[in-house]
């Protein structure tokens, strides 16, 4: 009963039947053209320019150190290369196997996702290679050093040559992967990569979340290719490849693990804790177990102080040493009883996790933002509004979204990308292994994330094969990460696949407008997942083209303050006697045909009251939270 008319209409599956039923609802089927064409660095104009669009150049494409929480030496002064810019590009037959020393016909700027206007290419190609050739400093081959060779993300399936030889195969368009390409290396002259893709999209059963090679309503424009920053570093023949911090359940100490590249036979880790400079702990043991540092005078993570420790690691094995620099907040989640119910609680205390679905587009980089500045936008606006919860939306971002959520404070739940929906029941058992694979790998790649306190592996039965598949994945999760919160399926009542499945840490479900009130149960508490989605378009600043969703409309930008506020008073008013622990409003920002953000799509207009939205957010926080 709960089901939004948006997912009903997908349901229809034809867009004709999606347009005729947008008509008799009285809304205007398609979007006028945006006003705002910005040319891009390649001289193409931006379809709907961001604030950031032109910054972005050959020169200045995302330069910022990709990985925070394992720098070398430090944060601050980064020993690395960035390959990030002009890539020679060539769209294939998927037959051809790539040539070398061989220039390619077209160029493409990395990591902006081929479809985007900023890649220079904007166009879709279910093959694609990519071709540089790299002047690698001597530096970084002196005194015996390996280079690694990092891909933050590439959509879907990579195969990466150096000088002809391959270096690297990898499968999965949402997790990073690195290479030694030390014995690839010729002596002298340039160095030739050349990385060949393959992104189906939604033609075949793969993770892509919201991606559609024809997209409609809720679902987006594809995002394909090398779409996270691309580097090159050097590193000792033993060295560290991730480095995680876990609190204790005490809240006065963490439990560091690490994972090693190349032979670590007596390999030992050094780990010091600082607060504001100053050391606080210190633990050394071999590698392969894991350390205890005790923290002396804890300071907690949480929204509203983000205190974040930073360590110095030392990987030692004979007389080489690995030096890296990370950071982590002391904070625990975990489900207890409250006045009989039961609740989330952060840091012990019963917290009520209001936040915002984040999904993480861009008018002009389609999955990738244009800039860091633009990446921290999002966050730090969900931060202003008053909300202190991301629900992550069916995508995993780079490391510095994380980074940025560490550190302005907001609380994560990360969805998994699903696999594309209306297809439960003809996925194979390759399909379901592939997608058991995909998940454990997200999971054991940003289960060091501090903002992270919750997993939710299905989103509306979107790729579920069956109910007890969320159960499944569910206890999947948990073995991996037992220190999270695990959403088994958010919107029980919806969409495909229906129905609760009896596990995880939640009872979760939609109710648009809403909001939902589900109450907890004996082993679970509760959270609406999805609510209220109103919906007002700003013209000139609407992705041309598209339908225009017309669900939840509002006439004005009154209206729209007015039904956000009377919508968060219910949470403030009644989910606290319930034991509501959460909710999720629809959404940040506008994306493409929906227009029920926050903000439109191109970042350029807040359409509600900050003021306004922020002293209602803040008293239903403090109603759900301890007394």
């Amino acid at each position: 009963m709960w089901e939004p008319l948006q997912r009903r209409w997908h349901e229809l599956a034809k867009r004709q039947t999606w347009l005729a039923m947008t008509i008799a609802l009285g809304a205007a089927p398609m979007a006028m053209a945006a006003t705002d064409n910005a040319a891009t660095w390649s001289g193409k104009p931006a379809l709907l320019s961001t604030p950031w669009t032109a910054e972005v150049s050959p020169t200045n494409a995302l330069p910022d150190y990709p990985r925070p929480q394992l720098a070398r030496p430090s944060l601050d002064h980064p020993q690395w290369l960035s390959l990030n810019g002009l890539w020679q590009y060539a769209a294939t037959d998927g037959n051809t196997a790539p040539a070398f020393g061989k220039a390619l016909k077209d160029k493409v700027l990395v990591p902006y996702p081929i479809e985007s206007v900023l890649s220079g290419v904007q166009k879709h190609a279910d093959f694609m290679t990519y071709r540089r050739l790299v002047d690698i400093p001597a530096a970084f081959t002196a005194h015996g050093q390996h280079v690694r060779l990092n891909f933050g993300a590439v959509a879907q399936d990579a195969t990466v040559y150096v000088n002809g030889k391959e270096v690297a195969r990898h499968t999965g368009g949402y997790t990073s992967f690195s290479a030694d390409i030390t014995p690839a290396l010729v002596p002298k002259g340039q160095q030739e990569i050349v990385v060949a893709v393959h992104a189906p999209v939604d033609s075949v059963n793969v993770m892509v979340g919201k991606q559609r090679l024809k997209p409609d309503g809720i679902f987006y424009t594809a995002a394909s290719g090398i779409w996270q920053s691309v580097w090159l570093e050097p590193v000792p023949a033993t060295s560290l490849a991730q480095i995680e911090f876990t609190p204790a359940s005490s809240l006065d100490a963490f439990t560091v693990t690490s994972k090693v590249q190349g032979a670590n036979d007596n390999a030992t880790l050094h780990i010091t804790a600082y607060a504001d400079g100053r050391p606080v702990g210190e633990a050394k043991g071999p590698t392969g177990t894991p350390l205890h540092v005790a923290i002396a005078h804890p300071h907690l993570w949480s929204p509203q102080d983000p205190f974040l420790y930073t360590f110095k690691a030392t990987l030692t094995q004979g007389d080489q040493h690995d030096d890296v620099t990370s950071y982590a907040g002391l904070r625990t989640i975990g489900i207890a009883k409250v006045g009989g119910l039961n609740r989330i609680v952060l840091n012990g205390k019963p917290t009520f996790l209001l936040g915002t679905l984040d999904q993480g587009y861009w008018p002009d980089g389609i999955y990738t933002a244009p800039t860091d500045a633009a990446l921290k936008f999002d966050i730090q606006k969900t931060k202003d509004l008053g909300f202190n919860t991301i629900r992550k939306h069916i995508k995993v971002e780079p490391a510095r979204w994380y980074y940025w959520a560490d550190r302005i404070g907001l609380m994560v739940w990360q969805d998994m990308p699903s696999l594309p929906n209306g297809h439960n029941d003809k996925l194979s058992d390759a399909d379901k292994a592939g997608f058991r694979t995909d998940v454990s790998a997200i999971v054991e790649q940003l289960k060091g994330e501090t903002s992270i306190i919750g997993w939710i592996p299905f989103n509306e039965g979107w790729g579920q094969w069956s109910i007890p598949a969320a159960a499944e994945l569910a206890a999947q999760i948990k073995k991996i990460d037992p220190s999270r919160l695990v959403n088994a399926r958010s919107g029980a009542n919806c969409c495909d696949t229906k129905g609760d499945p009896q596990a995880g840490d939640l009872i979760d479900i939609h109710d648009y407008q809403g909001p939902g009130l589900p109450a907890p149960d004996a082993t679970r508490a509760s959270m609406d997942g999805e609510h209220g989605g109103l919906t007002l378009g700003v013209a000139g600043h609407i992705w041309p083209n598209t339908a225009i969703n017309p669900y939840g409309a509002v006439k004005d930008n009154a209206a729209l303050n007015d039904g956000y506020v009377a919508n968060t008073a219910v949470l403030r008013d009644k989910g606290p006697g319930i034991g509501v622990s959460g909710s999720v409003y629809t959404q940040i920002t506008d994306v493409e045909g929906e227009h029920n953000g926050l903000y439109t799509y191109d970042r350029k207009i807040e359409k509600v009251d900050e003021g306004r939205v922020r002293k209602i957010n803040e008293a239903t926080i403090q109603a759900g939270g301890p007394h």
